[in-house]
């Protein structure tokens, strides 16, 4: 007999029925659909070592207990866990499998109003570029595709989404479409300044031949040649020249997202208003932009402007 670990459900059952819930999420993008599956995947293998656990306010905020001070998960994952879990307690309420939505306010962790992830200094982002050897043919994308995300601020799902007709050139100037986060269509613009624009077609003049809806990164290892880059794969080479440039710190604090995060930075060294940061970063907010602009302040005192 299957041990039960609600009033309503054994595991099994739970399990078919987090299946149902996110086999349901059609008019989701797959990436919202990825983090839901994800999300739930980590509750129900909490279920099975606790057992006993119900449906309540209570349990849900015990789940939470586990994610932060077991787990230590950061404050945006045990949100983004918790909003899944509260999803798919309202589909089960939908579906008369359960009363009421016992995680509708049990709500996640306070966001940080600073990034853990640090940017990288003038001297690094030198240092960064250098490590690139430009005379091979994955040393021509590697520099390219580093020059995107510093000169663009481009996120891994925008690079691993962009297209060679993505990119454009109006009036002099080269821009880029890109599809962010969230979203379902390539309807945000991004200018490429000229260094940008000349590494990425060295880049692709180095191709065989090259069309319009071909990635515009290709991946390079020996089973994937030629496919589409992920973002184990653009993580995983940022994540080398960190290493063998000397400044991938043991405290964890860069990462690839900081490569991003160092593009926003620049535009506030230039002087940029946090409007204009927002719109250039394709930030949700204003509010968003200004962590940028008090982290550039704190970065003076730390002494990462040089």
């Amino acid at each position: 007999m299957q041990p039960e670990i609600s009033r309503h459900f054994s595991l099994p059952q739970l399990e078919k029925r987090a299946l149902e819930f996110v086999s349901g999420l059609v008019e989701k993008l797959p990436e919202t659909r990825g983090t839901y599956e994800r999300s739930l995947r980590q509750f129900l293998s909490w279920c099975r070592t606790r057992r006993g656990f119900t449906f309540s306010h209570r349990g849900v905020e015990r789940y939470k207990s586990y994610l932060t001070r077991e787990k230590r998960l950061s404050d945006v994952s045990v949100s983004t866990y918790l909003t899944a879990l509260r999803r798919f307690c309202q589909h089960l309420v939908d579906r008369g499998a359960i009363g009421e939505n016992p995680a509708r306010f049990v709500v996640g962790n306070k966001r940080p109003m600073t990034h853990s992830r640090l940017p990288l200094n003038r001297i690094e982002v030198e240092r960064l570029l250098r490590s690139i050897d430009p005379t091979t043919p994955r040393g021509v994308r590697d520099y390219a595709m580093v020059r995107t995300m510093l000169g663009c601020g481009l996120s891994e799902i925008e690079m691993i989404r962009a297209n060679v007709g993505d990119m454009k050139k109006r009036n002099g100037q080269h821009i880029l479409f890109v599809q962010g986060k969230g979203r379902s269509a390539k309807d945000q613009e991004v200018q490429i300044p000229r260094e940008v624009a000349t590494a990425i077609e060295r880049y692709i003049s180095t191709r065989a031949s090259v069309l319009d809806a071909d990635p515009l990164f290709l991946s390079a290892g020996n089973k994937v040649r030629g496919k589409r880059m992920t973002t184990r794969g653009i993580r995983e080479r940022v994540n080398h020249y960190f290493r063998i440039s000397g400044i991938k710190r043991k405290n964890g604090h860069v990462t690839p997202f900081s490569l991003r995060h160092t593009a926003a930075m620049l535009l506030v060294q230039k002087g940029a208003t946090p409007e204009e940061i927002r719109q250039k970063m394709r930030l949700g907010s204003v509010a968003t932009a200004m962590i940028y602009v008090k982290g550039h302040g704190e970065g003076q005192n730390r002494g990462l402007k040089d």
